[in-house]
């Protein structure tokens, strides 16, 4: 096994990651503050390709840490602290904003509980089911008398086969354009919604695992433009030529998600020096990167409704420059409101630990 980069932290890694998260922010900026159609808008639909997969790569990739011990007590440690982290903060915020964002507070509570997407706040949910997922393969596979690939590999394999499912509406109920109800339990669960990100989870997982060897995979001459033509091919298979049979047609979105988390990942890798702390960029995008989980809690609270931008967008289609500079602006901003309240909440170390889940 490849020696994983434990002691050396990776600020252009922190930095992807505040990038990512301006993306979720500008995608809802687009779809709450414009009322944009994602369907219509090529900046949209391009994005949220990749934006997900790329939040939940990073998450697997931070996930592994080689020097682990996997005991009983460890075990229940970290994920004792996983829920506290991930669950009363997502709690908290999530009944404040039902509180104050719609007339009937009980009605929306039990409706986005019904509901896969959970009012918007279900990422921390579907994260910490992928922790204990990842949580119980680890103690798994620490029990080995021989440790390998083999085990990492058979757990991204059943990963690929769940989330192959919920894009076969014929078999599954649960799968995506079946019906609107779904499964009930699956849909408290969010669990849809774990099987169509667990897989980048695990790659995430894999690269760390393997990292030397993922470094001179990254920096020969021929894999970056083979992942960036392949990616592009695959994209506009998907969102334009839709020459696929329509129960084929995940297998171009497929390609395009795990090729553009390669691209995006080796372009920060490669420019790692604009991103390091010493640029104004890469320390801004760093300290996003940080306070992921605090901007996610908050951003909804300041998207800023704004019909008329969206009217706009969507009568003036394809408008790739204009819609991404005027979503990733205001999310910007948006961005900047959420880390002055969240820099309030942390002058108190007890608000600091149960509303934002600080250590």
């Amino acid at each position: 096994m490849s020696a994983a980069p434990t002691k050396v932290r990776l600020n252009w890694l922190d930095a992807l990651r505040g990038f990512t998260m301006i993306l979720v922010v500008a995608n809802h900026v687009n779809l709450m503050g414009f009322g944009e159609n994602w369907k219509q808008s090529a900046a949209l639909s391009f994005l949220m390709l990749f934006r997900m997969p790329l939040f939940f790569f990073v998450s697997g990739f931070l996930s592994y840490k080689a020097c682990q011990v996997w005991n009983r007590r460890e075990f229940s440690s970290l994920l004792l602290k996983k829920m506290r982290v991930q669950i009363i903060p997502t709690a908290f915020f999530f009944l404040l904003y039902c509180l104050l964002m719609y007339k009937d507070f009980l009605f929306m509570v039990k409706g986005c509980m019904m509901n896969n997407f959970k009012g918007g706040y279900w990422f921390t949910l579907v994260l910490l089911e992928m922790f204990v997922v990842y949580y119980l393969f680890a103690w798994i596979e620490s029990k080995l008398r021989k440790q390998s690939c083999i085990p990492i590999i058979i757990l991204f394999a059943l990963s690929m086969v769940f989330y192959a499912t919920c894009y076969m509406p014929k078999f599954f109920p649960w799968a995506e354009g079946h019906r609107p109800g779904g499964v009930l339990w699956m849909n408290v669960l969010s669990l849809s919604r774990l099987m169509m990100y667990m897989p980048f989870f695990v790659i995430g997982n894999i690269v760390r695992r393997y990292w030397n060897s993922a470094e001179r995979l990254m920096d020969s001459r021929w894999f970056f433009p083979l992942l960036l033509f392949l990616s592009l091919c695959a994209s506009v298979e998907y969102l334009k030529l839709h020459t696929l049979h329509i129960d084929y047609a995940f297998i171009s979105a497929t390609i395009a998600k795990f090729g553009m988390i390669g691209v995006v990942v080796m372009t920060f890798r490669h420019y790692q020096e604009y991103f390091s702390h010493t640029t104004r960029i890469g320390e801004y995008m760093q300290s996003i990167g940080r306070r992921t989980l605090d901007i996610y809690l908050l951003h909804y609270f300041f998207i800023p409704h704004l019909p008329d931008i969206g009217i706009y967008l969507n009568h003036h289609q394809p408008n790739f420059v204009a819609d991404v500079t005027l979503s990733c602006a205001i999310a910007l901003v948006v961005i900047a409101f959420c880390m002055i309240v969240s820099k309030i909440i942390r002058v108190n170390p007890l608000l600091a630990k149960w509303l934002l889940g600080k250590a």
